[in-house]
């Protein structure tokens, strides 16, 4: 067994996307089953027949979502605060807390473990990018649109802490508590000190330090 362990931030997710691609990405989904629908959002009751039998074209990655695209739709998966993927054979008995399973093509097991079932397995039709959970999540950090220009723009009459300024996925995604932490005491900026009241120069060296962080881990 393959075992992914991941939290909720974008270095861990971004991790089990590449780690699952060779298993299921250009492969077809022979049958999905799905053990406890009660998730955080839960599973639709249609999942099973709108994936079977589709091939997943790509697997892809929006803040701390991962983005399996098929023919006709695209499941959308969310790890929650315990959740992992996980790659095994299909003949391993299934643990506590396995809750959805897709057979692939390739001949491995692609299972959903959240123990505490604060994930998700949706399936979205036909935008992904207009789904509410998505559509209104700021920029990934290591793209070109994310910069000290960014921060400083919508940080302007804000009083709550830079740290949850950082934190919040409206303002860039995957921010989360360890690398927001990391980053503002490589850019030399107190964690509680208001956003709204930060440097045009500092904002530039955070950004520059979350990226630095991201890439790194």
């Amino acid at each position: 067994m393959q075992a992914l362990r991941t939290m909720p931030e974008l270095p861990e997710v971004e991790t089990t996307r590449r780690g699952i691609l060779h298993a299921v990405e250009g492969h077809r989904v022979l049958r999905v089953s799905v053990h406890n629908p009660q998730l955080r959002w839960p599973v639709p009751t249609e999942l099973p027949a709108q994936l079977q039998e589709q091939t997943i074209h790509a697997i892809t990655r929006r803040g701390k979502y991962l983005l399996l695209h098929a023919d006709t739709g695209t499941a959308l998966v969310h790890l929650g605060m315990s959740g992992s993927l996980r790659l095994c054979s299909p003949d391993t008995p299934r643990r506590p807390h396995d809750h959805v399973e897709l057979l692939m093509s390739s001949g491995w097991m692609l299972r959903l473990h959240d123990p505490r079932r604060f994930g998700c397995f949706l399936w979205i039709t036909p935008a992904p990018e207009q789904h509410p959970l998505l559509a209104t999540l700021g920029p990934e950090p290591l793209e070109s649109n994310f910069d000290g220009d960014w921060l400083l723009q919508h940080a302007r009459k804000r009083t709550a802490p830079v740290k949850c300024y950082l934190m919040d996925s409206h303002v860039v995604v995957g921010v989360g508590n360890i690398y927001a932490n990391e980053a503002l005491f490589r850019a030399g900026i107190h964690p509680l000190r208001a956003a709204g009241r930060i440097s045009t120069a500092r904002y530039d060296l955070l950004a520059t330090e979350i990226k630095a962080i991201l890439a790194y881990a």
